[in-house]
């Protein structure tokens, strides 16, 4: 995601919504344990608020040091900024290392990512026996048939300035890669569609329109689509400038787990990292502890402490 101005980070914040709590719940039942949760593409901490509700500890990163300024503090949140240009193994041991994250959500993000270093990283820190990745994006809103027919224009409008990355979303990621299994809720090309209720000032909506990545990116090419003529139609189908409406964005969510491949190949991964671990017994004689199928969990939970130990 571009980087945003203090003005146009404060414009994201106002008019994004806030997820439904009830979405967390489903998604905290359905991981087998609920230590560690992985925000990644944070913005400003709306999805981490939520995981905050459910897990002990939530790993909240973003590459918008802006968005973080804004993020809403909670005990139970850390919020790292996380520079392009960080390592996988670095970015791994800061989550939390191999094998240690319950859920994984990127909450309107993931299409910004550079999708195979990410899915590796999601793969080597997602917990092995009941860990989850969702994913999800909000890519049209719906708040009146006035206001709706005027933005349809503009979404047609912004077609010459999107990105591969853009068109993701536009999409309701039905395009984007998503390798891992289904669990029932969405699938690769496969999403579930949700409504996110929202309430909107005609001022916060304004604020989305010139925050808007679409926007943003025709303005880098010297076109300014979020006209003065086009915020006065707005205002007009608006109706009273200080009536706040309740509106929808329409949401596609898809989550995963990791496969028998998957947990398979990162055991033999495992296997060949930690093969001998030598420990000290009381007379100071090397114990040889190898690594089998059975003991997985634990040698790999103790590898990946070691691993943060020595980071």
């Amino acid at each position: 995601m571009a980087a945003l101005s203090d003005k146009l980070a404060d414009a994201y914040q106002n008019a994004r919504p806030r997820y439904p709590i009830d979405w967390f719940t489903k998604l905290a039942a359905r991981t087998g344990q609920h230590k560690l949760a992985w925000d990644v593409g944070t913005g400003n901490g709306q999805a981490a608020i939520g995981l905050a509700e459910y897990f002990e500890k939530v790993v909240a990163t973003d590459i918008n040091e802006a968005q973080l300024k804004r993020a809403v503090k909670h005990e139970r949140i850390s919020y790292h900024h996380t520079p392009k240009e960080l390592s996988e193994d670095k970015m791994v041991a800061l989550v939390g290392g191999d094998n240690s994250v319950d859920l994984i959500v990127a909450a309107q993000a993931v299409h910004y990512f550079d999708l195979q270093p990410f899915y590796n990283i999601a793969k080597r820190v997602l917990r092995k026996e009941g860990g989850l990745i969702a994913v999800w994006v909000y890519n049209d809103l719906v708040i009146s048939p006035e206001v709706d027919a005027i933005m349809k224009r503009l979404v047609d409008s912004t077609f010459p300035y999107r990105t591969p990355v853009m068109n993701l979303a536009f999409d309701g990621y039905k395009t984007m890669p998503f390798p891992f299994q289904s669990i029932g809720m969405g699938s690769e090309g496969k999403p579930i569609q949700l409504d996110i209720p929202h309430k909107l000032s005609l001022k916060g909506f304004v604020g989305f329109l010139r925050s808007w990545q679409p926007a943003m990116k025709a303005k880098e090419r010297g076109v300014e689509l979020v006209t003065e003529d086009l915020i006065n139609q707005f205002e007009d189908a608006w109706g009273d400038d200080d009536d706040v409406k309740d509106i929808f964005y329409k949401a596609h969510m898809i989550v995963g787990k990791l496969s028998s491949a998957d947990i398979e190949r990162h055991r033999k991964r495992f296997e060949s990292n930690c093969v001998v671990t030598k420990l000290k017994d009381s007379n100071n004689s090397a114990v040889i502890a190898s690594v089998t199928a059975a003991a997985f969990a634990g040698v790999a939970a103790y590898c990946a402490y070691s691993a943060r130990k020595n980071t």
